[in-house]
């Protein structure tokens, strides 16, 4: 894959699935613009800078549309056109659905559907002046292909944005541009470790292992595995696919009962 001269846009870039598709796109020699709130976010960018890789980082709370602008303004001083946008920002809390307070589902409605339809309205004009972009929606197997307790918000958005990507994939293909969503299975990320602690404070370790047990391949994904699968939806090599949705999940959502077989 090569995506020299090819100008990417990421949010939620700075730690996470987000930092693994930032250092595969640069890998692959593109420019990447991160929109990130999290401390992390300098930290990440002189990382990758010190190693040569052309990466500049904006501070962007994408639940805020005035932020999204003002980074907006700001980049299309620099440049002429975006050629990648990576939708990665994204929340999970748990929370059971009789319990859950207003302000929780609308923090997760907010930054999962809202900021990723706001991040991509306010691009659009420098994605179409590529000719040829590519779109990449980060949605996840959770609520298109399963789901457990406590994650009736994060579920309905992620599968919110499966309709989303195919809605904007039939609008912006005249207008060159392709749009995808990756659902990753459980990625090793602060998220998962976040959530494993949600539900066992005093041991969030034995979580992970118990769903790395669960999955077919017998451990997590890791952030750079879903980086590649960015790239290459990012390349001239998915030319010919937009308004999918592909699954990397390590074989975790095959199973169809956990006790039936040998």
């Amino acid at each position: 894959m090569n995506l020299e001269g090819k100008v990417a846009v990421v949010t939620g870039g700075a730690m996470g699935n987000g930092k693994g598709i930032v250092e595969v796109l640069t890998k692959y020699q593109a420019e990447v613009i991160i929109l990130d709130k999290a401390k992390e976010l300098m930290d990440t960018v002189s990382d990758l800078t010190s190693k040569g890789f052309k990466v500049t980082g904006y501070q962007v709370d994408i639940s805020n549309k005035e932020s999204i602008i003002a980074a907006f303004d700001e980049i299309r001083k620099k440049y002429s056109k975006i050629d990648i946008l990576v939708n990665n920002a994204g929340i999970c809390k748990l929370e059971s659905f009789d319990t859950m307070s207003d302000e929780l589902r609308d923090l997760h409605f907010n930054i999962n559907i809202k900021g990723t339809w706001d991040v991509t309205k306010i691009f659009l004009p420098m994605l179409r002046a590529s000719k040829k972009a590519s779109i990449i929606n980060l949605s996840s197997v959770t609520g298109e292909l399963v789901a457990d307790p406590g994650e009736v918000a994060y579920a309905t958005t992620k599968a919110a944005l499966i309709g989303f990507t195919k809605a904007l994939a039939r609008e912006e293909v005249e207008n060159g541009i392709r749009v995808n969503a990756i659902l990753p299975g459980y990625i090793e990320t602060p998220m998962v470790k976040g959530m494993a602690k949600e539900s066992n404070a005093s041991n969030p370790d034995s979580v992970i292992k118990g769903i790395a047990d669960a999955i077919p391949m017998h451990r997590l994904g890791t952030i750079t595995e879903l980086g590649e699968l960015a790239a290459f939806l990012a390349s001239d090599l998915s030319s010919y696919i937009t308004g999918s949705s592909i699954v990397i999940d390590g074989g975790s959502t095959l199973p169809e009962t956990v006790s039936m077989g040998v």
